[in-house]
């Protein structure tokens, strides 16, 4: 078999395993999802996944773990945050720390 039909095979399966997850949701019978229990499980995966993006998007590259330009703009954004600073305003302000340094060469 090519690589083409290979890959094609691919994104068919994984079209059909999309599907057949959310086919799955839409079986489980409703008396689980009122379980206080579910709930809190479905807020704690939702922080853990949220946070695990979060650390690879800020701290990583390819493979390997880097500390750049985005360490420093995430710290400016927690200190503002911390500050209760509006978000716009955090925005600008990790966005410029992070334009400013990778002016500088880093990162």
């Amino acid at each position: 078999m090519s690589s083409y039909a290979l890959m094609w095979a691919a994104i068919v399966a994984a079209g059909l395993l999309a599907w057949l997850t959310k086919l799955a949701g839409h079986t489980v019978p409703e008396r689980w999802l009122e379980n206080p229990r579910v709930h809190r499980i479905a807020v704690f995966v939702t922080v853990a996944l949220l946070g695990a993006l979060f650390a690879v998007q800020a701290f990583t590259s390819g493979s390997s773990i880097v500390l750049d330009a985005r360490v420093a703009a995430v710290a400016v954004a927690a200190v503002l945050l911390w500050r209760r600073a509006p978000f716009i305003v955090v925005v600008f302000a990790a966005a410029a720390v992070a334009a400013g340094l990778r002016l500088l060469g880093w990162g």
